[in-house]
């Protein structure tokens, strides 16, 4: 009976130390996340803006279609990319956070 209660308190600070460990992941993920979007918001803003700036000096109605259709190409390009790079930081903020856990699958005293 000791034995069994001496196991389950080391696996009880076990699963702390590793719940410990996923919240530090999940803060370093998230912080990650948040400059990434931070990021890409302030060069999207920037891109818009030049664009707009371009077209409202161009001289003819062709010369705007062909700057907005430039920018349209290039705003949804970033978007796809900055779409891949967020899922990338989604997928491996759910990876890091698991590792830890991952040991005590196996290490449960219930499972025994």
């Amino acid at each position: 009976m000791l034995k069994s209660f001496d196991e389950m308190q080391k696996y009880g600070k076990d699963h702390m130390d590793s719940t410990m460990k996923a919240w530090g992941q999940v803060s370093k993920g998230v912080q990650a996340i948040a400059a990434e979007t931070a990021d890409y918001s302030k060069r999207s803003f920037e891109e818009g803006s030049a664009a707009l700036e371009k077209l409202l000096g161009a001289k003819s109605l062709e010369k705007a279609i062909e700057i907005q259709a430039a920018y349209a190409k290039t705003a949804y390009e970033g978007f796809v990319a900055q779409a891949t790079k967020m899922g990338e930081l989604y997928a491996d903020l759910a990876k890091e956070t698991y590792k830890p856990f991952e040991a005590l699958v196996g290490k449960s005293p219930v499972a025994k």
